[in-house]
């Protein structure tokens, strides 16, 4: 258990992961986004947590976010046996529809950030059906790095728009690296949601909650996509288990 500035965190696998009920982290992220305070959250699942063991600078990256969310069973698990009782998953595509629909009722503005033109369209489908008061504006940058110029003019379009939330969907770890370099340049807090933007558009199909519930939701993508994915849930899962197994023995 470490306090850090006013948060209550864990560590997992030397990544400070915040223990919080939903109620409390909804509460913060909507105070910080109706104060259009500049902040950024990290969504830790066990590829999160794995990366940030291995790479320092990552690691630094994740453990200076405003807050860093329980996502994945394995991680919440990894707190409750620190005495987190009932801690529960904080997963980005649940945490971007729960917000999506309190932005709406608050008349909060939104803003997606990432992925392709073609399912940006499908996700702005799906979201205004389910939020036809949701104030919604969505940009999907070049898959490259951005000249300083083009950078600039990102965040002068993001800052118009009067964003509250910014969800960023550039993928790990490009995304929690981009949140970082802006943060106090974006008047939002910025969210890194990873595959959320896929799940809700539909063009991923998202593990069932059983799945989910049971630390289950890597095999089911692992199954969706056995050709991509096989390598990276192999190697990132047996080094969850071994770091997890040697951070609770002591060693």
């Amino acid at each position: 258990m470490e306090p850090i500035n006013g948060r209550t965190t864990g560590s997992v696998l030397g990544a400070q992961i915040d223990a919080l009920s939903w109620d409390a982290a909804m509460a913060r992220l909507l105070g910080w986004a109706h104060a259009r305070e500049s902040r950024y959250v990290t969504i830790c699942n066990v590829h999160v947590v794995v990366s940030a063991s291995r790479d320092a600078g990552y690691r630094g990256i994740i453990n200076g976010s405003d807050m860093a969310t329980p996502d994945g069973a394995p991680v919440a698990w990894m707190l409750r046996r620190q005495g987190f009782a009932g801690q529960p998953r904080i997963s980005g595509p649940d945490l971007m529809w729960a917000l999506c629909g309190r932005a709406a009722a608050e008349n909060l503005p939104v803003y997606c950030y990432g992925s392709s033109e073609a399912t940006l369209g499908l996700l702005e489908e799906r979201l205004r059906a389910a939020f036809p008061a949701l104030r919604l504006t969505m940009e999907a940058p070049p898959f490259r790095t951005l000249t300083p110029e083009e950078d600039a003019a990102a965040m002068e379009r993001i800052n118009t728009s009067d964003a509250g939330i910014v969800f960023v969907g550039l993928g790990c770890p490009k995304q929690e690296r981009w949140m970082a370099e802006h943060r106090g340049r974006v008047n939002a807090v910025m969210i890194g949601v990873g595959a959320a933007f896929d799940f809700h558009a539909g063009t991923v199909q998202r593990a069932p909650a059983w799945m989910r519930d049971n630390g289950l939701e890597w095999l089911h993508r692992l199954l969706s996509e056995p050709g991509r994915l096989w390598k990276r849930y192999l190697v990132t899962n047996t080094l969850f288990i071994l770091g997890a197994a040697r951070q609770l023995l002591g060693k």
